[in-house]
């Protein structure tokens, strides 16, 4: 009998089991789900109560793309897109890059397995991420590059990393707003009480600072003690924090500490280098020379996960050498497809100068905020921006007595009602997770000014048609609040 007549064997008292379907297949995605449809199998099968709560705001639903920079919802609004929290650094489907993809996947290119073969597209990737780095800091100009498929992953491997080039220290030091990610070491440097609770106890220990305070900085490594330092772990522009800018030569000065005391600085890049700021590095734009760069967001081109940590070879050769040289690997990290998109990504920003263009943007975009405010002081608390980053803090929604809900989480509901607000408008945007009044704005930093300028004008809408956060609670329905209200209890 051959294998494939084989049956498979029956076990006593239990029934044979029956044969497995896919509900869903490839092409009725390709064809279109019906309205709503994603939506509910997302609330069977997904991250149920957040995908509810945005569905009840009405900015959960499925976009169509129409131009990289502009899309049209379920209902057939028109957005200009300044969402995808920086990760989508030419907008939707940019032609430069798709066309450079359909070529790559229609020609026979080899697998190149990461772990197991040396790769061109890696190596053109390694090559080009360290020439930009050591173009800014030529102490770089012979550092080594980890890839991985995230931005909490080249965390991962920095903490890995510096324990290793410092075996003897103990204690991190991270800054009060920081984000690193949600994988377990990153999540350790990550100081959100909403995130770390569930899961302590954590890797440790961390010793979290004002951002900004050199006199914090110093007090407490005399207090733990220079050689117990194992690294400072520092984003040179606070994204999920709302765009929290440092004062100047706040970056310089912890380098130059950090120097005199042989500790290492690992500078998060995710969201704020190649060119999001309007520089390919904010940390060496503000005059730091760190020992470890991770990088992640932009490298993908909004199609690919991809992330990487660049750190000096003194420091790599202490974990990575000799028959230690896969201490740390990633089974898929620096794959050729991942490595592809990559090196065009970073072609596409150097060709097309879209460094320039993000610190030229957002000098524009930051001048249009701090008018917006000027003229909306009941509505906005602060405007922020860096480069192609932008944010708008709103005032408190409403005194608790108003609002049926957890007082603490009237800062989220302020958020979710200026998104729900700006998507009725015509603006995606994001949310801030570690500053819950602060909205933020990421347009993709190929966005024509034309269009940039027709965001911030239905941002300017939004804000004179309610005038003050509360009365956007006028628009939403009681039957929605309520049904808020219970996912929140």
């Amino acid at each position: 009998m051959s294998l494939s007549a084989a049956k498979a064997p029956e076990v006593k008292g239990m029934q044979a089991p029956q044969p497995a379907t896919l509900p869903v297949r490839s092409h009725d995605v390709l064809a279109g789900m019906p309205s709503g449809r994603a939506t509910e199998l997302e609330v069977a099968h997904g991250n149920r109560d957040f995908v509810r709560i945005l569905d009840l705001f009405g900015i959960g639903g499925e976009l169509r793309p129409l131009t990289p920079w502009e899309a049209e919802d379920e209902e057939g609004r028109h957005l200009v897109l300044a969402g995808s929290y920086a990760a989508s650094p030419f907008g939707e489907a940019y032609e430069p890059l798709m066309t450079f993809l359909r070529t790559y996947l229609d020609g026979t290119m080899p697998l190149a397995f990461p772990q197991q073969t040396v790769s061109a597209w890696r190596a053109a990737v390694e090559t080009n991420l360290v020439a930009l780095l050591a173009a800014a800091m030529p102490s770089h100009v012979d550092s080594r590059v980890l890839f991985s498929n995230s931005g909490a992953e080249a965390v991962e491997a920095a903490i890995k990393l510096a324990r290793a080039a410092r075996p003897r220290a103990t204690t991190f030091v991270n800054f009060v707003g920081a984000y690193h990610g949600k994988t377990f070491g990153a999540l350790s440097l990550t100081p959100s009480e909403a995130y770390q609770a569930p899961f302590r106890p954590l890797m440790g220990p961390v010793r979290t600072l004002p951002y900004g305070d050199l006199e914090a900085l110093d007090l407490a490594l005399r207090e733990i003690g220079p050689d117990k330092v194992t690294a400072i772990v520092i984003e040179p522009i606070q994204g999920e924090a709302g765009i929290v800018v440092p004062p100047e030569g706040f970056l310089r000065e912890v380098g130059e500490i950090a120097r005199r005391h042989g500790i290492l600085v690992i500078a998060d890049e995710i969201q704020s280098g190649l060119g999001r700021t309007g520089h390919w590095f904010a940390s060496t734009a503000g005059g730091l020379d760190p020992d470890i760069v991770t990088l992640a967001k932009p490298l993908g081109g909004g199609l690919v996960p991809v992330g990487a940590t660049i750190v000096r070879h003194e420091v790599f050769s202490k974990m990575q050498s000799g028959t230690h040289s896969k201490r740390h690997s990633n089974t898929f990290g620096g794959g050729s497809l991942a490595m592809a998109v990559a090196l065009r990504s970073l072609e596409i920003i150097h060709d097309e100068g879209l460094v320039e263009k993000a610190r030229a943007d957002g000098a524009y975009g930051l001048e249009r905020l701090r008018a917006m405010q000027a003229a909306h002081p009941a509505f906005i608390e602060s405007v922020r921006g860096a480069g192609m980053l932008f944010g708008i803090q709103v005032r408190t929604m409403a005194p608790p007595r108003l609002v049926p809900m957890d007082p603490e989480l009237l800062p989220i509901l302020s958020s979710l009602l200026f998104l729900r607000a700006l998507h009725r408008d015509g603006v995606h945007a994001c949310f801030s997770q570690n500053s819950l009044r602060v909205v933020r704005f990421t347009p993709a930093l190929t966005m024509p000014r034309e269009v940039l300028s027709t965001m911030f004008d239905r941002v300017e809408r939004v804000l004179e048609t309610h005038s003050k956060p509360w009365r956007m609670l006028m628009t939403v329905p009681p039957k929605t609040l309520a049904q808020l209200a219970r996912i929140a209890l």
